[in-house]
Parts: C-alpha cells; sequence; structure tokens
C-alpha cells in the first residue's frame, strides 16, 4: 500500500472510531505515524507463531476483536527457532511486531499493550475495579491450565518413552483440570453469554483456546467433562473474530 492510502486509511480507521488522528513524526522509510487514540500506526502489526500454541491463538483472536489489522508468520519452536529467535531471543511465541520494528513477547504483555493501543471501548480487559480483577482471575485460570497442558504435554509426548514420569503427568493434568473446573462454575454461574458480559473478555478468549488446545494435546482430559465451559468455549468459536483462529487438525 502507498504511504499516501495507508496515511488515508488509518486517518479513516481512526475517524470511524470516534478517535484524535495526528501526525507524530516519520517511521520507515519516511511513511508518516499517527497517533489514533493511544496507539500509532503505519502498516500492519506481524504476529509470530502458528495457533496451535494457544497463546499464539488467544493474541490472533484477540487482534481481531480489538479489529487490529495484522499478518501472520506461522513459525513453529520445533522447525524455525533460528527465525523466530531474530525476534525473541528466548526463541518462544509469540511475538508480536509493530509496525516501527519494536517486538513485544509473550502473550500476557502483548495482550496488555494491546488494550491499552486500542483504548478502553474496545480493550478485552476493564481498566479497573472489580469487573478487572474478575476478568484477571478468570484469565489467570485460562492460562493456568495452558501452562500445565503444555508441561503435561511435554512430559508425555516428547521425552524418551524410558525417560516419562508419570506421576508428573498425573499431576500436572490434575492442575489443568482444576483450572478448567473453576472456569466451568464461572460459566454455569453466569447469567449473560459470555462469562462477564454481552460480549467475550480476554477470559473468554482465553478459556476458549484452552479447552480448544486441551482437546488437541489431551482430548481425554477434557473429554465429556465440563459442560457450561464447552457451551461457552462454542459460542466464542461461533464468533468468526475467534472460531476464524482455530488450529486446523488432520
Amino acid at each position: 500500500m502507498s504511504v499516501s492510502r495507508r496515511t488515508a486509511a488509518w486517518k479513516s480507521f481512526c475517524a470511524e472510531r470516534g478517535i484524535f488522528a495526528a501526525e507524530i513524526g516519520k517511521g520507515r522509510r519516511r511513511a508518516p505515524l499517527f497517533m489514533c487514540g493511544a496507539s500509532w500506526h503505519t502498516q500492519a502489526m506481524i504476529l509470530i507463531g502458528r495457533n496451535l500454541s494457544p497463546f499464539v491463538r488467544r493474541t490472533a483472536a484477540s487482534l481481531n476483536l480489538m479489529r487490529i489489522e495484522f499478518t501472520q508468520q506461522t513459525l513453529s519452536t520445533a522447525d524455525h527457532a533460528e527465525a523466530i529467535g531474530a525476534h525473541n531471543p528466548l526463541r518462544r511465541v509469540p511475538a508480536l511486531i509493530l509496525p516501527g520494528g519494536e517486538a513485544l513477547l509473550d502473550s500476557a504483555a502483548i495482550l496488555d499493550a494491546l488494550d491499552e493501543m486500542a483504548g478502553p471501548e474496545r480493550a478485552l480487559i476493564p481498566p479497573s475495579g472489580p469487573a478487572r480483577r474478575a476478568v484477571l482471575r478468570a484469565v489467570a485460570l485460562g492460562q493456568g491450565a495452558m501452562e500445565k497442558l503444555v508441561a503435561a504435554y511435554y512430559e508425555r509426548d516428547r521425552r524418551p518413552a524410558a525417560l516419562v514420569w508419570p506421576d508428573a503427568v498425573a499431576r500436572l493434568s490434575a492442575q489443568a483440570a482444576a483450572g478448567f473446573a473453576a472456569l466451568d462454575d464461572l460459566a454455569a454461574a453466569s447469567t449473560v453469554p459470555f462469562l462477564f458480559g454481552a460480549k467475550p473478555s480476554q477470559a473468554d478468549v482465553t478459556a476458549t483456546v484452552a479447552l480448544d488446545f486441551a482437546g488437541i494435546v489431551m482430548p481425554d482430559l477434557v473429554r465429556d467433562r465440563f459442560a457450561a465451559l464447552a457451551a461457552l468455549r462454542d459460542r466464542a468459536n461461533a464468533l468468526p473474530a475467534i472460531g476464524e483462529t482455530r488450529w486446523a487438525t488432520a
């Protein structure tokens, strides 16, 4: 896209949302940088990683829900470690490359930055008070379940068979299941379409991708369990912004 067309596009982006747009300098190739609310843009952000990772997927879904333009490089930590390392020395995903070249690392930090950029009307976590704490607690449950699932999967499936520690797999799986049970209780108690309102928050995004990930790597852990959470997941996946980020299994 030409500089002039990109400039017009971002002015229109800001105008449609009723937020102030101002030129604040020049970016790469002398392209104008615009302040749009609390964010600045010259071109699409780049998300590094595959949506098989629930951490990458929740970032992609959040970008979609916030209506932030991005492209995606579907790099795998197993097959593309060197390329990922150019953006993240830890060679982990996701990384999000901002238009000026800055790399944001780790999904929690990325999502926090995106909420700031999007502004309070489109942010997926409330800005303050009990509502913020409730969403953050649910996010922590979903994120914790994802972390325990990844650890259990690596222990069970990625170690040489002679070195697998079954007790660790059982303990990690039980921790993930406990997180899902707590989220299931929240979903069962909710009187609104999503956990905390009529629209999905980061709690819903994280819970959805966590349960879907469990269905891929440890399906026996969640099969025929957590009915309220599964129904919430299905409602979330019915939204193209979330559902279209699902990892396509063979």
